[in-house]
Order: structure tokens, then sequence, then C-alpha cells
């Protein structure tokens, strides 16, 4: 069965729920950037004091995903860019 929304049009509903948990991410020095959405993965960017976090994974599930899927569609998953960016960037 396939997703019932377009990539289009998951893009800015995922940015303003992302929006919404920004600011207790900013608050303890970190940042999210949202790098693109694929049916319903959807990948992002952890920035500032997020970066190499211990924490950084639970967030992810227990903030950033459950907002996503509260907000837009329960089977929605948020993959982690972050890693392998920095991996990326190091060989460079």
């Amino acid at each position: 069965m396939r997703f019932p929304f377009t990539d289009e049009e998951l893009f800015p509903a995922v940015e303003r729920a992302l929006n919404e948990v920004r600011s207790a991410l900013q608050k303890d020095g970190g940042d999210i950037e949202l790098a693109r959405v694929r049916q319903k993965e959807v990948f992002v960017r952890l920035k500032g004091a997020c970066v190499g976090c211990g924490s950084s994974a639970n967030t992810l599930k227990q903030i950033v995903e459950r907002a996503i899927r509260s907000r837009i569609h329960p089977e929605m998953i948020v993959i982690d860019e972050t890693a392998a960016n920095n991996a990326q960037n190091s060989a460079s």
C-alpha cells in the first residue's frame, strides 16, 4: 500500500512540526534541520550541542519523531543524517 502523501505535501508539514519542537532543542544549545522527506522517512541533521550528544537518539525518538507522528502520520520515522555527514566531511 502506497503512503497517502507525496513528498512535496509532507515537506512543509514536517517543517512545521519541527518548528514546534525546535525551541526545546535550542534551549539546550542544539537545533535540527530538515534535509529531505522520502515517503514516510524524514531525514534530519542535528546541529549545535545535539551533535555527538549521548541523548540525541532519545531526543529524536521521544521529541522529534513523536511530534511528527502525532501531527502528520503514525508510521513516519526520523532518520539522523548527522553522523553520515560528519564522517563524509572528515574524509574530505
